[in-house]
């Protein structure tokens, strides 16, 4: 702790760690008392237990404040950017997690959320070179995805069909990667090689909706009314508010009961990306 610290608020900052170790976040809080003083470890402390307890955008304040006072400090330039991006403030997240780069640029923690900021943000091209120098064992995955993504995204399909299955072969069920090369699949107008992507989804996600939304889809597209029922069904189920499945399901039914042809206009429900 720093030795600048007065008496009261280094009692504060030990208080605080005491009932942190304890469990007791929001008692640790409670004690941290706003200084009169810019204290590192005080502000520091604060924002660590503000994110624990789920409060980013006051933890944001905190590192923000030790961020300005101390620019090369790249633990709270770190847990600032953190904080902003689980806030969805993409643009101000990418600035402090540039900043971190810039003092230890082989930091692959920042490099990884800097592109995905960078995939919000729609730059998919900055964002794949952010993924493509990512160089540790540790980033390997997460890395694999976001240039699975920046590619899908850039349209460059077929590169990003094979990153996905490289993820794969390390992370066989890995949803988002499987609901990716649906909507991939879906795309290129591939539909056999999406249903059997989104029935291999269903096996280890039962209530994947953009599995079931193909599956809906494609059973509309062939005219598979029963099965259009069962699918748009399990929708409105987890999404009682989606009404294009409730339009679907009520499309499908009528023509189960009436045993009618589907007009050739038909379609099923849009197919979202991630």
């Amino acid at each position: 702790m720093s030795t600048a610290a007065t008496p009261v608020i280094r009692n504060q900052v030990e208080n605080a760690l005491a009932l942190r170790s304890a469990g007791l976040l929001q008692e640790a809080l409670d004690v941290l008392i706003t200084p009169g003083e810019y204290i590192a470890d005080f502000y520091t402390l604060r924002g660590e237990i503000q994110a624990a307890l789920g409060r980013f955008e006051e933890a944001a304040g905190s590192y923000f404040t030790v961020a300005t006072a101390e620019p090369d400090n790249v633990f709270a330039q770190y847990n600032l950017a953190a904080c902003l991006h689980r806030l969805g403030c993409w643009v101000e997240a990418s600035q402090a997690f540039q900043k971190v780069l810039d003092v230890e640029p082989h930091r692959d923690d920042a490099r990884l959320g800097l592109g995905a900021c960078l995939l919000h943000l729609d730059r998919a091209e900055s964002a794949l070179s952010n993924f493509d120098n990512c160089w540790s064992d540790a980033a390997r995955l997460r890395a694999l995805f976001g240039q699975a993504v920046a590619l899908q995204l850039l349209r460059r399909f077929d590169e990003a069909e094979a990153t996905y299955e490289r993820l794969l072969s390390s992370e066989p069920n890995s949803e988002e990667a499987l609901s990716n090369l649906v909507v991939l699949s879906i795309d290129t107008g591939d539909h056999e090689t999406a249903r059997g992507r989104a029935l291999r989804l269903l096996e280890i996600s039962p209530h994947s909706t953009v599995a079931l939304q193909c599956l809906a889809a494609l059973a509309l597209e062939r005219r598979e009314y029963e099965s259009a029922v069962r699918y748009c069904g399990r929708i409105v189920e987890r999404a009682p508010g989606c009404m294009e499945a409730w339009h679907n399901l009520r499309f499908a039914s009528g023509r189960v009961m009436s045993g009618l042809s589907a007009p050739e206009a038909a379609v099923g429900p849009a197919l979202g990306r991630k």
